[in-house]
Parts: structure tokens; sequence; C-alpha cells
């Protein structure tokens, strides 16, 4: 009897410099002849198995609405692996993506209408109507809901993802000539933030029952307010102000604005590291990031030469930030450990951006005159946050996601009976 063992490392970004490389490749090959050996076979005779579905991993799923299409960007190489048409009249323009990592929601400005991705197939699997012009996508931490706003519209719009098709379920307004743009909910899913850029307001939503708890002032000279993060702790919510060139600190608590930040022109996109330590701003027209420490509230770095940052997203590690640039050509991969450029993903015409942690599946399969008796699998790196291992066909399959390690490698390797000579 002989292992067959095949590794797979899904990687979300880089490992930084310096790191050493992790991964079952050499254990692979060690298995493997170590168990050709016992089996009074030769080496070379012990072949590993290709995979025989899309290994899991984090990728970058893009709106690209001069295509038409989504790209899929594997962050460990920052290339293109997959492109999905969202139909001739889609113009996708914001991205979420759920928890699980399982759907991707896209809103499409010209049909007016929410695609739904299956991160699995690649696929758009569902469309939702809807109401006004869609702008800002996000989803509930449950995955339960995704909310979109509706800039011509004046509401926001609540979807049941869980239905067997995706559906409206609920809107909510947000007050006339109100403009609602940028979104977001907060950690525990109880509320939901509207940036209203024609009132110059902040709506508090209750998610629980759909309605506009209150209505937080911006402050004087608020004429524009674009995006918005919350923290991990739920506590501070930030919003850009792209005409006072401000951010604007609110207490969660009291929703009350605390203290407003000075940063460079244009402030636009806005993302919150995973500690809260750190707050990250677009400066589209400074061509910018400022980098904002939360305890002080000031900027303490600036990280030039990025053309045209609109949106920016967080990996779950905090070590990497993307930095979307519509007219710069593409999404800027941005090191935080040095607040440096450290990689460019290029797509054509970016707007916005989701990253999605992608469960997948990978079996070693016995050789063809041999019987599958037994497997099983290794795991190298954190523990996978699900995983699986069973029989299929006549190999071993793991299946497995990570969602919030840099990387994992998992081997399963199947048990087979000897080929006939």
């Amino acid at each position: 009897m002989h292992h067959l063992a095949l590794t797979v490392t899904p990687q979300e970004e880089p490992a930084p410099r310096g790191a050493a490389a992790r991964g079952g490749g050499r254990r692979s090959a060690r298995w493997c002849a170590t168990n050709a050996l016992v089996a009074g076979m030769t080496a070379a005779a012990c072949v590993l198995a290709p995979p025989a579905a899309a290994a899991p991993g984090t990728f970058a799923y893009v709106a690209s609405p001069s295509d038409h299409a989504v790209s899929v960007v594997d962050t460990g190489t920052n290339s293109v692996v997959a492109t999905i048409p969202t139909g001739a009249q889609g113009a996708p323009i914001q991205v979420a993506a759920s928890g699980d990592g399982r759907r991707v929601y896209v809103t499409e400005r010209d049909s007016g209408e929410l695609s739904v991705i299956d991160t699995g197939t690649n696929t758009v699997v569902d469309t939702v109507a809807l109401a006004g012009t869609p702008e800002s996508v996000a989803v509930s931490p449950d995955g339960r809901r995704a909310y979109v706003t509706a800039e011509n519209a004046d509401q926001m719009s609540v979807i049941d993802t869980t239905l067997p098709v995706a559906s409206v379920v609920a809107t909510v307004s947000t007050g006339a000539d109100s403009i609602p743009n940028g979104l977001a909910v907060s950690p525990d899913g109880k509320r939901v933030y509207v940036v209203e850029r024609g009132s110059g307001e902040l709506s508090v939503v209750d998610a629980a029952t759909n309605t506009v708890v209150t209505s937080v002032n911006l402050g004087p000279g608020v004429t524009e307010p674009r995006r918005v993060a919350v923290s991990p702790s739920g506590a501070r919510v930030y919003v850009t102000e792209i005409r006072t060139n401000e951010v604007s600190v609110i207490d969660a608590a009291t929703n009350t604005v605390t203290t407003t930040i000075p940063v460079g022109d244009g402030p636009n996109g806005v993302a919150v590291s995973p500690d809260g330590k750190r707050v990250y701003v677009a400066e589209r027209n400074a061509f910018r990031i400022a980098v904002i420490d939360a305890a002080t509230n000031t900027v303490v770095a600036t990280i030039p030469g990025v053309v045209d940052p609109t949106e920016l997203v967080m990996s779950p590690t905090g070590l990497r930030l993307y930095a979307v640039r519509p007219n710069g050509g593409g999404v800027t991969v941005i090191d935080t450990a040095t607040n440096t450029i450290s990689g460019d993903m290029p797509v054509n015409v970016p707007t916005g951006m989701a990253l999605s942690s992608v469960p997948g599946a990978t079996t070693a399969t016995c050789p063809t005159g041999s019987a599958l008796t037994g497997g099983g699998f290794t795991t190298t790196g954190p523990a996978p946050e699900y995983v699986s291992s069973r029989p299929a066909g006549n190999g071993w399959q793991v299946e497995g996601q990570n969602t919030s390690a840099e990387s994992i490698s998992l081997t399963p390797y199947a048990v087979c009976t000897a080929p006939a000579p």
C-alpha cells in the first residue's frame, strides 16, 4: 500500500519579506518516496494527483463597468484568474462579499439591479431588481441581508439573501434630496450607517426594524460626505467629506461627532485596520493615502504615488490595503507594515472591490488499477476555520476555508492498494 499526497497552499497575499515559506510541497515528495519504498515500488511510480477542484484561497472581486464584468484576481499573485460577465446593460459599480465567502454582491448602475455571484463557480446565479440607480452595497455579518443605496431614489433597499430567490423585503427612506451614497454595517449587525451626500448627514438605521433611528449632522460646511467605515469594536464611525477635506469621527454610543480630522485633497474611500489602531483614507485629488492614528485622531503618515484612489479595502489580516483607481487603471496593493506600494492588479477602469475567502476542495486520487482503502489530510499553518475530509470516488478529498489566516496548507492523501504488476 502507498500514500498519494497533494499540497494546496491558498494564500491571501504574499508572505512578508524574510518570512520562511510555508507549504507541503517538499513534504508531499518525501511521503511519496517513503511510501513507495515501503510498498516495494520505485519512487517514480508514486505520482502526485492534480487538484480536482479550485483550491481555497482569497480573491479580489473587482467591478469594471466599461467591461460589463467583474474581474477575479488571485491576491497571492495579483493576476486575473477569471472574468465574470454581468450583461451588456450591467455596468457593475460597487462590490460586497458575504462573510462565508460563498457569495459576492454587485450593484449594476445601468440595469438597476443587484447581481449575485457564486464564488464556487464564478457565475452570476441571481439578479435582484432595485428601485432607482443602485450605488453602494454592504452585507450583514451573518450574510442574511444585503443593503443597497439608490442616490436618485433617496432610499436604501434591504435584500433577504436567504430566500430561494434573493428579494427586496424592505426599503428605508432617507429623506427628500438626501442622495444616499456610501454605507456600512456595524460589526454586530444591529446598525446600518448611510452617508447622505445631499443633506450632509449620516443616517443610522436599526437593522431589526429597518427604520432610521437618528440622523447625525456632520457639521457646518459639510456638503458632500462620501464613504463610511466602522471600527472593529463598533465604537467609532468614520465618514469622509470630499469638499471640506475632513474625516468626521462619530461616537456610535451617542451618535455625535466627537472630532474632525483634516486630511488631504478629495478624501473618498476609508478603511480601518482589523485591530482598530489605524484608519486609512483615499485622498483622490492628492494621489495618496492618509494614515490616521485612531488613538490620537491625527495623520501620522501618507502613502504617495497612488493615482486617483477612490475605494479602499483592508485584507482580513491587516497586512495589505487595496486602493481602487478608476482613472489610474488598476488596484494598488499597499504593504501596511511599511506603508509602501508592493504591487498592482491590472483591471480596466475599476470602480469597486471586495475580498472573498473562497472555500475549495482538492482530491488525491489512486492510480488506475489500484483501489482506495483509506485516507486523510494534514495541514500546516493555522487550523482552518472549516474543514471536511472524506472519500471521493477512488480518492480522498479535503475541503477547507480560512478567512482570517494569511495562508494555510491542506494536504489530502489517499491510501491505495498497490497497482497490479
